[in-house]
């Protein structure tokens, strides 16, 4: 059996025009005998629309219960969508993700998928060449709903995939496609044909809003080729796979920036072992996570330390440091919320030299100071002033010839 699956954004499904527009690459996608599975968002602007209503009903909404809300927003694009497809003849049926068997731990607000029951994926095909499945959710082990965090959707899709050995997942959405930055700062961003699951990753993970990250993992895992790809066109779009020898040639294949950031500094610590671990272990309970960490050089047996965390996270985090700080000892504590972070991701980096070089430079000669600097194999981040992201964007974008079609090769 050829198994597609096809996952469909909230403004892809957002009004019933745009659900035919759907249809239509669903119809597509049944060609040569294939069995679709069509993944669906709730339609634009309904999710955030509950979460409002959970709030004026409570001024704490319990955790559970507002899974139990939010995830009708999904089951109600699936079962209008199935409707659609019925009228075009086609045989179709909807699945909550309970009905589909997706499994998860009970994180409520962002749970984990813990496995999928294929067989019924399989009895379902037996009955129907289209499942359309709402996104976004699945079920613990004692029944209760769960819903899988913002961008969740991406996640079932590409979990579906992998448990259906399916030849394919479209992601479709309302872009056309992995840009080597962000088209909106950067007016000569260019669409990739193809990118490594690991710069994905590192894309996702420094602010690229075009994947969920938890997806991106699902599918290098099980290795499910993902086409990223615009429901308002027939653009070709971007097949998220794995790495090849060919992408090694590329030293930067995009930019990305992330304006959730804070940076918080504990100051004259005592430089001594087990201060690190009291400070970040207090953060790991709280179930904050922490991006950047730099400790500067110790000066008459103290040290600052410096790290950043989501600007949603400061006060948590500033309230833990104070207490770290009556514990371990330490000067003040500062933060500041004004700064982004921009990030150069390419798989180059690991056998090519002067990434970081080019990187600082290009900062440099716009007078753009670093405030933090992180590494990996294939990325180098910097955290900067927030007003000047958007012109540390464009000036990276341009160093590394990112515009030009046949990239910038490393030489």
């Amino acid at each position: 059996m050829r198994i597609m699956v096809q996952k469909f954004g909230g403004t892809s499904v957002a009004t019933k025009d745009r659900m035919r527009q759907v249809l239509g690459k669903v119809r597509a996608g049944l060609t040569d005998g294939r069995k679709i599975i069509a993944v669906l968002s709730a339609r634009a602007g309904e999710t955030n629309a509950l979460l409002k209503l959970a709030h004026e009903w409570s001024e704490t909404p319990d955790p559970a219960e507002t899974d139990q809300l939010i995830s009708t927003g999904e089951q109600v694009s699936a079962a209008l969508f199935s409707m659609l497809l019925k009228d075009e003849g086609i045989t179709a049926r909807s699945f909550t993700g309970q009905q589909i068997g997706i499994l998860t731990d009970d994180v409520y607000g962002k749970a984990r998928i813990k496995e999928i029951d294929t067989e019924r994926i399989l009895a379902a095909f037996a009955e129907y060449d289209v499942l359309v499945v709402a996104g976004f959710q699945g079920i613990t082990g004692d029944g209760r709903v769960t819903t899988l965090g913002r961008g969740g959707s991406d996640t079932s899709a590409v979990a579906l995939a992998a448990a259906a050995k399916a030849e394919l997942c479209e992601i479709y959405t309302d872009v056309e496609g992995v840009f080597t930055t962000d088209p909106n700062l950067c007016g000569n961003a260019r669409k990739l044909d193809r990118i490594s699951y690991d710069e994905m990753l590192e894309l996702a993970s420094m602010g690229a809003k075009v994947l969920e990250i938890r997806s991106v993992e699902f599918a290098k895992k099980y290795k499910v080729s993902v086409l990223v790809r615009s429901t308002f066109s027939d653009a070709p779009g971007t097949l998220v796979t794995q790495e090849d020898r060919s992408m090694e040639h590329v030293m930067v294949s995009g930019i990305a920036y992330d304006k959730d950031q804070a940076r918080i500094t504990l100051r004259s610590v005592p430089d001594k072992p087990g201060v690190a671990a009291s400070i970040f272990g207090h953060l790991a309970e709280a179930g904050l996570s922490v991006d950047m960490i730099v400790q500067n050089p110790s000066r008459d047996g103290v040290t600052d330390m410096n790290f950043t965390v989501s600007r949603k996270d400061v006060k948590r985090a500033l309230d833990i440091m104070e207490k770290v700080r009556e514990q371990v000892g330490g000067l003040d504590i500062l933060h500041e919320t004004t700064v982004a972070k921009v990030s150069a991701v390419g798989v180059g980096m690991r056998n090519h030299s002067g990434v970081a070089a080019k990187t600082f430079a290009a900062l440099q000669k716009e007078n753009i100071n670093i405030i933090m600097i992180s590494t990996s194999e294939i990325k180098i981040s910097c955290i900067i002033e927030e007003k000047y992201t958007e012109l540390a964007v464009r000036a990276l974008h341009d160093a590394f010839g990112l515009d030009n079609n046949s990239y910038m090769e490393a030489q």
